[in-house]
Parts: C-alpha cells; structure tokens; sequence
C-alpha cells in the first residue's frame, strides 16, 4: 500500500521534467525583437476600428461530454459569444479546446509555441502561474485593464485580482470565486436516537460517539460497520487536521496542502488519527481510496456513522443522500460540526477556499491582449454571465427573488444547451450575484428541494470558524520546484503515522518528518518564513 503512494510519487515527479523542458521552451515562444527583447503588443478591438476583422482564441475545457447536436467548439454558448460579443467588435472569437484532464501538460505545450497558444489561457495551479509569470511569458494587464476592464475589476473586486500580482505587475486575472465554504461534516441520526446520544459538538464527545457506534454497532452490522469513514482525500483528512493546527497569522495558514506539515499542531493531527485507526473506528482500508469510491460504496449501503466532505457533495440528485435513504429504511442524516481546536479557543476551525478560482492568462506573445480583457469585461457586465451559467430566462431558469431557479420541467434541448456553462464563465467559479448569501442560496437552488434543509446546515458549518490562504507578495519558489514531491509525500506521511502501531508512532512520525524536509521541506519554510516578515503588520 505504502509502496502504491510511492509509486505516484515518483510518476509525479517525472511529470516535473515536462515542465522543466517546456518552462525552458516558454521564453522562446514569446515575442521578441530583434535585439532578444520580448514584446507585449496590446492590439485593440477590431484594430482601433479600422475595420480590419481580428481573431481571439480563447482556451476552452473538453470533458468529452458535449451531446448531439453539440461540439465543444460550436455550440449555444459559443454562438452567444460570437453574436454578442464577437460581431459587435468585429472579433471571430475562436475557441480552442484543451483536455480537461491533460490541460497542464497541454498548456506546457500551447506555451512553449508562438503562433499555436491561445490569447486567453487558463489554470487553477498557482505554481504553473507563478512558473509562467517567472520566466517572463505573462502580459501585464494592468493599463489594459484600467483602460477597457472597468466591469472586470469591479466585479472581481481588489481582493481577487491581487492573488494574480506579483512584483505590482497584474499578470494575472483571477476568476472569482462565488462561494468559499468548502467542508461540512455528517452523522447518522437515526444511530445517535438508537443509542439515545446527542449530536457531538466536541471533538472529545465525537471520539466518544465513534467508540459507541463501534461497541453498541445501532446498524447491527457486524464487521461491516465503520463508524467514521475514512479516505486518503482531502475533505476526509483536511478536516482533522485543521481541527489541530494553529493559524500562521490571525486566520490565515499557508495556502498549499503540502505545507500543512510545517503548521504548529500537525502532529497532534496525525497522533489522533492514529487513535482513530488503532482502535477499528475509522475504514480499515482507507489508504487504498485516494479518489473515494469505496468511501461512496460505503455511504450508500449505509455502512457508516460519521463523515466528513465537500460541502454539498451528498444532496446531488441520486446521490448518497437518496441512494442511502433508499437502501436503508429509516436511515436520517445530519449535519454536524464537531471537530474543536484546543490552539485557537476550542474554535470549530475548518479551511476556506481562497476568494480567487482559476488563474486566466494572457501569453506575452498575443498581440489581442485588448480584445482579451474586453472579451472578460465584456462577460462581466450585465446578464452575460448569467446567460452563460443559466441559458434563458424562460426556458432554462425562473428569477425568483434575484436567483436565477432552474425550472423543474426544463426540456432536454435547453438543458444541454448549457453542458459547458461552468467552463464557459471563466471569470466566475459559480454562480456569482452579489454576496455570498445570494450565491449560497443560488447554488442551493440547483439541488433538488428535498435537501434544501441539510444543504443550509451543510453552509452555515463550512463557513463557520474558517482559516483561509497567505496571500504573499512575491511567489514562493520551493512551491513550484518541490510542491509535486511534497504533496505526495503528505500522503506518505498520513497513511504511515495512522498505521503505525501506538508505541511506534512517535518513531515513525519523527522519520517520515525528516524526510519530507529533506525533500525540499526546509526549503520551502525557510522562504515561507522570509515571506511572512515581508508582509505588513497586522
């Protein structure tokens, strides 16, 4: 199993090779004169109105699910760009597709080409964007944006666009994220009742609830029961971990998985999952379920007690929730905020995403930085990117109280129409309307109305006591050179700590410590601790 996390670590790191040659190639895909100075031509919109017709490519995600009569290139939405923003400006607006699932080593190799690479690119990887900004292949947008982008930055707001500065050059437009709750935890009411136990609030009285659940087994499950579930992923281990670990600065930690290791109270975090583990309360085999198929199989048979997950993940249509309540009869779910922190006054710490989503870019090659940012402003300014995320209002959607409601007895045809609209709307991750309040509730809206009351409770505890991201000045080098390794060797460090036995896990811990260090870990808190003194005071 270990043997398994090490094997992707090493696969991972060969991946690093790409980057290294295509980083290498990026400066030669930028312009330059002939003196070797690289170029950033703006351009504008239908070449300042001479009325010579121009072209802006712009990267799309390809997920492979476009349906009849549809293409990822030709479809509702593109249309709707090009006639109402492409005609307009005498702009082809041209749509270049990028594998989803490739889209990092397909970027390294858009980039690394002059002529191929869209005038608009994309990525949710702060290190590949700090990696381009580096070795100068980024437009600085700021003029352009104060000039043409007047929407865009208000929409955005001074807090999103400064995750895409560095060195007081905008170099990056960050899409802005519509919520930021991001985990919430669950339990099995109807076990609690059986039992006659409250809904835990600590995470003492949690532990206590987990060894019930184990010795009294209210399911009758026998060796089937699991009363906690458990999988190598981020929403399950995260939320233990933050529950135990002191904030950098008031309520900010460092914004990458990998450097959760060097926050005070880590290894408090690792101790109790070891606790967990040892005892039989969480999944025996949790360290095999890094993508959470066997957590679902789990769930859906009704073999857990308690969890924890992405905040909403259990409520889509024919998902846990229903799949559960249907497989066994008088099953009931909660939510439920237990986990307590000790180092910050018993707070029910959890993360928060950053407000910023995707990173858009515009290559320095590009000569259509103008129509880009117009292209983005443009997006941002009236019903536009409501159109983009809910196609038309009487057909897709009903506005309700300034939601956008998605109708019930939508048709096929509408409905596909916007199969694409979350990839479409790069400048929003989610539906954006106003405040986070409105957003919550727009996004709850999309679920079906049976699990409207959980889902509110799921929100009011993901967003209660959050810690988010450092936003630092200038980018942190050792993210990008060993982020790949670390991450993987956090996973190492996980699954080695919980099972290691009791009187071994002081050993264990110390040793796989020593290594991540050793693998670019001293590095990485060296600059992470420089950068901290460079930031205002509070």
């Amino acid at each position: 199993m270990t043997v398994n996390v090490q094997q992707r670590t090493l696969k991972k790191a060969m991946g690093i090779g790409l980057t290294a040659v295509m980083g290498a190639a990026l400066l030669a895909g930028c312009g330059s004169d002939s003196n070797g100075n690289t170029s950033a031509s703006g351009g504008s919109a239908g070449e300042g109105g001479s009325g010579k017709r121009v072209t802006l490519k712009v990267e799309v995600f390809d997920r492979g699910n476009s349906p009849a009569p549809h293409t990822i290139t030709n479809n509702f939405l593109t249309q709707f760009v090009q006639e109402n923003f492409g005609d307009p400006n005498n702009i082809d607006v041209e749509f270049v597709p990028v594998q989803r699932s490739e889209e990092v080593t397909k970027l390294n190799v858009l980039m690394a080409s002059k002529s191929d690479v869209p005038d608009i690119v994309f990525t949710y990887d702060s290190s590949v964007f700090y990696r381009y900004a580096q070795q100068g292949g980024l437009t600085d947008v700021g003029e352009i944006l104060d000039e043409h982008g007047p929407n865009l930055k208000k929409f955005l707001g001074e807090e999103t666009l400064s995750y895409g500065q560095i060195d007081g050059k905008q170099l990056s437009i960050p899409g802005k994220r519509a919520v930021t709750g991001r985990y919430s935890s669950y339990i099995r009411q109807d076990w609690l009742d059986k039992l006659g136990l409250p809904v835990p609030t600590t995470t003492d009285e949690l532990y206590t609830t987990l060894k019930a659940f184990k010795e009294k087994d209210p399911g009758n499950l026998g060796s089937k029961n699991i009363p906690m579930g458990m999988a190598l992923a981020p929403a399950q281990f995260e939320t233990i971990i933050y529950s135990f670990i002191k904030p950098v600065r008031g309520d900010l930690t460092y914004g990458q998985r990998y450097e959760l290791p060097l926050h005070e109270g880590f290894k408090d975090s690792m101790q109790f999952l070891n606790k967990l583990y040892n005892e039989g309360l969480i999944s025996k085999d949790f360290s095999l379920d890094e993508d959470k198929t066997q957590l679902g199989k789990d769930l859906n048979n009704g073999y857990i007690g308690y969890w924890s997950d992405d905040v909403g993940n259990l409520a889509y249509a024919d998902g846990t929730l229903d799949v559960l309540y249907e497989n066994v009869e008088g099953s009931k779910i909660t939510a439920v905020d237990a986990y307590t922190n000790a180092n910050v006054d018993n707070k029910h710490i959890k993360s928060r995403y950053a407000s910023n989503g995707m990173y858009i870019m515009i290559p320095k090659s590009s000569e259509r930085a103008v129509e880009a940012v117009k292209y983005l402003d443009w997006m941002a300014s009236d019903d536009n990117l409501i159109t983009i995320y809910s196609g038309v209002e009487g057909e897709n959607y009903d506005m309700v109280d300034g939601i956008p409601v998605v109708k019930p007895d939508v048709s096929k045809e509408f409905a596909d129409r916007l199969f694409n609209g979350g990839d479409m709307a790069i400048i929003s991750n989610g539906k954006n309307l106003g405040d986070q309040e409105l957003n919550q509730k727009a996004w709850i809206s999309g679920f079906p109305e049976r699990h409207k009351e959980i889902l509110e409770q799921s929100y009011a505890i993901a967003n209660t006591d959050t810690v988010g991201p450092i936003v630092f000045n200038n980018p942190i080098e050792a993210e990008s050179k060993y982020g790949t390794t670390l991450n993987d060797k956090l996973d190492v460090i996980i699954v080695k700590t919980a099972m290691a036995k009791p009187e071994q896990f002081e050993a264990v811990y110390e040793q796989e410590m020593k290594d991540f260090m050793s693998l670019g870990g001293t590095q990485l808190q060296e600059e992470l601790e420089a950068a901290l003194q460079e930031l205002p005071a509070q």
